[in-house]
C-alpha cells in the first residue's frame, strides 16, 4: 500500500468539484464502470473509458491493497434484438461473439491484469435482481405498471436532475422519451416492457418482457458492489439520461441511500472536428485499429489529454504516439545492459492522485527517459531505467522487450535476416565496399526498415 494513501483526488461530476477520495471500507473501494452493448465492434471512442479508468483501478490496488471492479456486458437491448432478427439467430450468437471481440480488442489495448475489472456481470444473468428491484420500487410508490410496462415516475424522487443538473423540460428534450398514454408524466422511463413472441423475453409479475437499459447496471451494481459504491464511471454522453436514471431508481430503490459517492466521466473522441458516434457513422473500430498500427501507440493516445477533455483523435496523433514510443523503447534498448527493478515514481503517483493526470505523468515519462539517456554512472542509469519502467508499469506501458516493440509483430526469423544485413552491411563498411553497404541499405530502406547510428552501433526500426 503506498505511502500517499488518501492523496487522490478526482473530479465529481455529482458535487462539480474536484474532492479528496476516500473510500467507504478503506481496505476495499469499489468502482463500476458502464461497459458495451454487444451487438457489433466497439469504436476506438468506446475504449477510453476502460483504458483511462483502468489506470485508476490499477492505482487504486496500488493504494488501497484491494479493489472491486465491475465493468457490465449489455447483451439484451432492442440494438441486439434487430441484428438477431436480421441474421435469424438467437440473441446469445450476436453477444457472445462480440463480448468475446470486446474482451479481446481491450486486451490488445492493454486493459488486463492489473486494469481489467474483477467482474464482468451480464445483464441477462441478473433477471431476478431487475425483478426484485422494480417491485421493491412498486411498492415505495416510486413505480407503477401500465399496459404490460413498468415505469418509473420521475415525480417521486426530489432529487431527479441532480446529477446532470437540468430542468424538467430541458431533460425532456434531450432524452427524447416517447411519451406514451400509459405514463402518468411524460419524463418518466420504463423499467420493464413487454416482449412480442418474435422477441427474447423474461416471465415477470408483468406478464413476460425485458428489462428497460437504465435498471440493468442499477441491479448489477447493487448485486456485486452494495447499495452504496464509492465510484461510478463512464462517457459524459451517459450523464444523461442514463447515470440520472440510475441515481433515481437505485436511491428510491435503497430508501434514500446514496448510489454512487463520485461520478467520473470521461470526455468524447472527435473525429474530424465531430464527435465520434455510431449514430453519425465517424467510427473507427478498435478490432480494425489494432491490426493496422502497434496497439500500445493506441493506448499511449488514449492517454494523452486529460480524461474529462475531448479527445481529437487522428492518423497525426497515432503517429506522433509511435515516435515518442519508438524514443521510449530506444532509451530501454541503450539500457539492455543494465539490471533494474521497477519502481513506480513518486512523481508519477502524485500526477495520477490529480485528477487522473495523465498528460503530466507523460511529460514525466520523458523526462526520466531524457535523463536516462545522458546518465553515465552505473548507478544512476540503474535508478532511472527503473524509474522509467515503473512509470510505464503505472500507465500500462513500456512492458514489451524492446525488440519486440521495434519489430512491430514480425516474425523473429525476419529479425533474424533484417540483423544479419545490417551487420553484412557494416562489413562491408568498415571494408570499405560502400557499393554493397549502399545496395543493402536500399534494401532494408525498401522493406521500411529505418537504420539509426548510434554509440551503441547500427540500431534498426520498421517505418
Amino acid at each position: 500500500m503506498s505511502s500517499s494513501l488518501n492523496k487522490l483526488s478526482l473530479y465529481n461530476t455529482l458535487t462539480r468539484r474536484v474532492e479528496p477520495f476516500a473510500p467507504l471500507d478503506p481496505a476495499c473501494p469499489t468502482m463500476y464502470v458502464c461497459g458495451p452493448t454487444v451487438y457489433n465492434y466497439v469504436h476506438i471512442g468506446n475504449a477510453r473509458g476502460p483504458v483511462v479508468f483502468g489506470v485508476l483501478a490499477a492505482l487504486l490496488r496500488r493504494r488501497f491493497g484491494s479493489l472491486r471492479y465491475a465493468r457490465n456486458i449489455t447483451d439484451v437491448d432492442d440494438k441486439i434484438n434487430a441484428a438477431a432478427k436480421e441474421l435469424g439467430t438467437p440473441i446469445s450468437t450476436i453477444t457472445d461473439k462480440y463480448a468475446a471481440a470486446y474482451r479481446e480488442d481491450m486486451a490488445a489495448l492493454g486493459v488486463d491484469g492489473a486494469f481489467a475489472p474483477d467482474i464482468e456481470p451480464a445483464a441477462t444473468a441478473h433477471m431476478p435482481q431487475m425483478i426484485a428491484m422494480i417491485q421493491r420500487l412498486i411498492e415505495s410508490g416510486h413505480a407503477y405498471a401500465a399496459e404490460g410496462h413498468v415505469l418509473f415516475a420521475v415525480g417521486s424522487f426530489d432529487g431527479y436532475g441532480k446529477l446532470s443538473r437540468r430542468d424538467t423540460e430541458e431533460m425532456l428534450a434531450g432524452a427524447r422519451v416517447e411519451v406514451a398514454p400509459y405514463k402518468r408524466d411524460p419524463g418518466d422511463f420504463v423499467l420493464w416492457k413487454p416482449s412480442t413472441d418474435d422477441l427474447p423475453g423474461w416471465d415477470s409479475p408483468w406478464g413476460r418482457g425485458r428489462p428497460g437499459w437504465h435498471i440493468e447496471c442499477s441491479a448489477m451494481a447493487e448485486a456485486h458492489l452494495g447499495a452504496t459504491i464509492d465510484i461510478h464511471a463512464g462517457g459524459v454522453d451517459l450523464q444523461f439520461p442514463h447515470h440520472e436514471n440510475e441515481v433515481a431508481q437505485s436511491e428510491c430503490a435503497h430508501s434514500g441511500a446514496p448510489f454512487a459517492r463520485w461520478w467520473l466521466h470521461n470526455g468524447m473522441l472527435n473525429l474530424g472536428g465531430a464527435k465520434m458516434a455510431k449514430s453519425v457513422g465517424n467510427i473507427l473500430r478498435v478490432h480494425e485499429l489494432v491490426q493496422a498500427h502497434p496497439p500500445e501507440a493506441l493506448r499511449y493516445a488514449l492517454l494523452s489529454a486529460q480524461y474529462r477533455q475531448p479527445l481529437e483523435w487522428s492518423d497525426a496523433l497515432i503517429e506522433q504516439s509511435v515516435r515518442t514510443l519508438d524514443r521510449l523503447y530506444g532509451t530501454l534498448r541503450d539500457l539492455a545492459d543494465v539490471q533494474a527493478v521497477a519502481v513506480i515514481p513518486a512523481s508519477i503517483e502524485a500526477a495520477l492522485d490529480d485528477d487522473l493526470n495523465t498528460p503530466a505523468a507523460l511529460a514525466e515519462i520523458a523526462r526520466i527517459a531524457g535523463e536516462a539517456r545522458k546518465a553515465t554512472d552505473a548507478g544512476e542509469r540503474a535508478r532511472l531505467k527503473g524509474e522509467l519502467l515503473g512509470a510505464g508499469l503505472a500507465l500500462g506501458l513500456l512492458q514489451q522487450d524492446p525488440q519486440a516493440w521495434f519489430a512491430r509483430g514480425a516474425s523473429g526469423d525476419d529479425d533474424a535476416r533484417i540483423q544479419s544485413l545490417v551487420d553484412e552491411r557494416a562489413a562491408a563498411k568498415k571494408n570499405r565496399d560502400f557499393a554493397r553497404a549502399d545496395a543493402i541499405r536500399d534494401q532494408l530502406a525498401a522493406e521500411g526498415i529505418l537504420l539509426e547510428d548510434t554509440p551503441q552501433g547500427v540500431r534498426w526500426k520498421r517505418a
